[in-house]
């Protein structure tokens, strides 16, 4: 039986009324129009924005273009730039709990979960700043006695920056802190769903000293404010976290001008299981995989590939640490699944549950919405005897929806996890390295984790295979990602006469 956290009211609630950053001002949208959002957990209005359009998105470019070619930001030193996301990541820190709040409140993730993710976020600015001192070119003196090879990497120009609704100040983060870093500009859309954090960093960087558009923040739908900001001439690059069905579209748009592009997509990860593995430290981890954000998660671990031999018994398990998660209010800190985005979203959850139990799937637990008087929340959810053919298990439901799989060889194992379209995370659980690292050679996907899921550092790229994106988070090489390279060769004395003759 599912643990129930029944949402509170909330009693007293100011709504917070935000304006778009534009130009290095608080400005109303072009056409007054408003966006209202309500907590997914609690029913009620949370917040207003102001309602961008594609006459916003072009004077935030604008704003952008002018901050890169005419402004100090693009000529700053590293260490003066760094020194800024530095203060950036300390205010951050300061007004972690609000930003917390924020996003608990607007996206239904729990509390104590936003929380924790304001702690990663951090760690990534200030992460972002020490590389930001550190991009570094390349000299050869190897070309002869008359030449010298210089190669610089060079800030690529104004950056439009998509986020989604599931982790919206922490893939903001990911992304902003090194396009600074680099010497960019740009403009940020978060999602109209859960853009209040996105917006008080605005605030946050103002502070910090950022110039006037360096950073501006818009909120709108992707048809009015996000198709500008992929097709615009004036933007050099597309930074875009969502579907790949509208990372697809991103890339299309940016082709017209040939921007570069960095797409973080969609994973439908397995996590395959054999039978010497630590079952006790996986049946957590299978868990915490498939319910974590209330599976609203491009990482979640939502396909158990399980040996033949172990699989009963690892549905059983899993089930009855399911039967203990705390499904319900946001706000509690106890909540360990809260609520889903919008009720469109959760009915598509539920038509995929549905389907798969028409297939033949066996509902092994959950497997319904939940009414807990306000929100919209789903139980969690084991669907097993699921076949690879299975829309539920080849498709991203993102829902807290886990599809257990077997196999009998680590052939089957590998062409299983490689049978779809996508690419971005795996796991593989098994005492005998051998098994491991057989399992992430061969497996496609841009992390494989090994005896642990999910873990993640800054330190570490991220990013997909195939339909899972473009490009890589993260890591060291991550402030490179928003630079060009430039040549510079340079001639030393007078240049040998050899065209003419004379």
């Amino acid at each position: 039986m599912t643990v129930l956290v029944r949402p509170k009211a909330l009693d007293n609630l100011k709504v917070r009324e935000f304006q778009m950053l534009i130009d290095g001002r608080w400005t109303n949208g072009a056409e007054g129009g408003v966006i209202e959002r309500k907590s997914p957990g609690h029913g009620v209005v949370v917040s207003r924005y102001q309602a961008g359009t594609r006459v916003d998105a072009e004077r935030a470019i604008a704003a952008a273009r002018n901050a890169f070619d005419n402004g100090p930001w693009s000529h700053m030193t590293g260490a003066e730039r760094s020194n800024i996301i530095l203060k950036a990541a300390d205010l951050i820190a300061v007004r972690s709990d609000e930003l917390a709040y924020l996003d608990c409140i607007e996206s239904g993730k729990p509390i104590s979960q936003a929380k924790a993710e304001l702690g990663g976020a951090v760690d990534i600015w200030r992460y972002a700043a020490a590389l930001g001192r550190d991009l570094h070119g390349e000299s050869y003196n190897t070309l002869g006695e008359g030449t010298l090879g210089v190669v610089l990497r060079e800030a690529i120009g104004v950056v439009s920056i998509i986020t989604p609704w599931n982790f919206p100040f922490l893939i903001v983060s990911q992304k902003l802190p090194f396009a600074l870093a680099a010497g960019c500009t740009a403009v940020v859309k978060p999602s109209e769903l859960t853009s209040g954090s996105t917006l008080l960093l605005g605030e946050i960087l103002m502070e910090t000293g950022v110039p006037a558009g360096v950073v501006n923040i818009i909120v709108g739908t992707g048809a009015e404010v996000g198709a500008p900001m992929t097709t615009h001439p004036d933007v050099d690059m597309i930074s875009f976290t969502g579907s790949t069905l509208v990372g697809k579209l991103t890339m299309a748009n940016a082709a017209q001008t040939l921007k570069k592009v960095s797409l973080e997509l969609g994973g439908k990860n397995p996590q395959i299981v054999f039978p010497d593995a630590e079952l006790d430290d996986f049946i957590d981890a299978a868990v915490f995989g498939a319910y974590f954000n209330a599976g609203e998660c491009c990482n979640a671990g939502s396909r158990l590939i399980v040996h033949r031999d172990i699989a009963d018994e690892v549905v059983q398990r899993v089930a009855a640490l399911s039967a203990k998660v705390k499904v319900g209010d946001p706000l509690d800190p106890q909540t360990k699944v809260g609520a889903i985005i919008t009720p469109e979203h959760l009915a598509k959850i539920d038509t995929y549950v549905r389907n798969a139990a028409s297939a033949g799937a066996n509902l092994s637990h959950g497997g319904s919405a939940l009414d807990l008087g306000m929100g919209q929340f789903m139980s969690p959810t084991i669907l097993s005897a699921v076949q690879p053919e299975m829309a539920v298990a080849r498709e991203e439901v993102f829902g807290p929806v886990l599809s257990v799989l077997t196999f009998e060889t680590l052939e089957d194992a590998v062409r299983i996890a490689n049978s779809i379209d996508y690419g971005l995370s795996a796991g593989v659980w098994s005492r005998d390295f051998d098994t491991c690292l057989k399992i992430g050679r061969r497996v496609r996907a841009g992390t494989v984790w090994m005896n642990t899921f999910m873990d993640g550092a800054s330190e570490l790229p991220f990013g997909g295979y195939k339909q899972s994106g473009l490009g890589r988070e993260l890591g060291r090489h991550a402030v490179e990602d928003y630079t060009e390279t430039k040549t510079l060769n340079m001639h030393i004395g007078r240049r040998k006469v050899v065209w003419s003759g004379n």
